[in-house]
């Protein structure tokens, strides 16, 4: 693991810790919100890339104001691509600035619309009120494509950790709607099943950034009274059927509890008949992705996904 990484993991357990009740969470995530604008939180989680326009949307979905984060390619040629990116954080933590350096660069080096959704969160918010938020999403972006600028037979979706999961989830929605038809799904360290506990999650129980023990905190935090259930849209591993889903991009980390989520549902993909790579980056931990002043390996994972979203568009 690079010098900096490590030396990172041990700062951030030292003056970060892990949040145990529904106050500390949302205290937390005040906490994490004021340190994106500072100019340590642009040497951790990096800016926007000075190549694209940002702009904010508000959509109006299923009668709420939803903010939607854009990120445009300055001189893109022809009608771009979208990709609908969602954020991490464990269903309880971050926003769409969280990931604007990965957001910004995809579209950038792409040459597409990211749109970053913000979504309900937990606890004040639980399951399954970030399904129904990152579904509507791309719902309403799959009909309304063409006003933000983006070609709408041509969408993607990606999102890292909790991000994941919805990403995964919307994609399987989406199908199941009969549309908007995707492109491809880019799923960073995904979370894909709520209870089930795989060797990974013991190899880096006390990993940094995410710990076994953090795991389930967000994870009762954002299930709350439907914690035990065994629906898919909490664990889309589980969904009756994988069938018929667009390719698939999976990224893991080696020294992250959620490692083995990706490898399984890899396996359940190509059992399905889905085109899906896995990519794992071993020296690294989770949440590099939003992480590229620390995880230099988030300029490789960049690399990567910018390939395959130019692949499947």
């Amino acid at each position: 693991m690079p010098l900096r990484t490590r030396a990172f993991g041990v700062l951030l357990k030292k003056i970060a810790k892990e949040p145990t009740t529904p106050d500390q969470m949302i205290a937390l995530r005040i906490k994490r919100e004021k340190l994106l604008s500072t100019g340590v939180g642009r040497f951790v989680c990096g800016a926007d890339s000075p190549n694209v326009e940002v702009d904010e949307v508000i959509a109006e979905i299923e009668g709420r104001a939803v903010r939607l984060r854009i990120h445009r390619p300055i001189g893109a040629v022809g009608t771009p691509p979208i990709v609908v990116n969602y954020h991490g954080g464990g269903w309880c933590l971050g926003s769409p600035e969280q990931s604007r350096w990965m957001a910004s660069r995809v579209a950038e080096r792409a040459g597409a619309v990211v749109v970053s959704p913000v979504y309900r969160l937990a606890p004040e918010h639980p399951f399954p009120a970030a399904v129904d938020d990152a579904c509507g999403a791309l719902q309403w972006i799959g009909l309304h494509a063409a006003d933000l600028g983006g070609d709408p037979g041509r969408i993607a979706v990606m999102g890292d950790s909790a991000g994941g999961n919805l990403a995964t989830v919307a994609a399987l929605a989406a199908r199941d709607a009969g549309g908007p038809e995707l492109r491809g799904q880019v799923l960073i360290y995904p979370a894909v099943e709520m209870y089930e506990r795989w060797p990974s999650e013991d190899e880096n129980a006390d990993a940094p950034v995410l710990t076994s023990s953090g795991m389930h905190t967000f994870t009762e935090m954002y299930l709350a009274a439907d914690h035990g259930t065994e629906d898919w849209r909490a664990s889309p591993i589980r969904a009756a059927s994988h069938e018929g889903l667009s390719p698939v991009l999976i990224l893991t980390a080696g020294h992250d509890p959620l490692r083995d989520h990706g490898r399984h549902y890899r396996e359940v993909l190509q059992a399905a008949g889905v085109r899906v790579e896995l990519i794992d980056y071993p020296d690294t931990v989770h949440g590099f992705a939003a992480l590229p002043g620390v995880a230099p390996t988030a300029h490789t994972a960049l690399g990567d996904i910018v390939a395959f979203l130019k692949g499947v568009f």
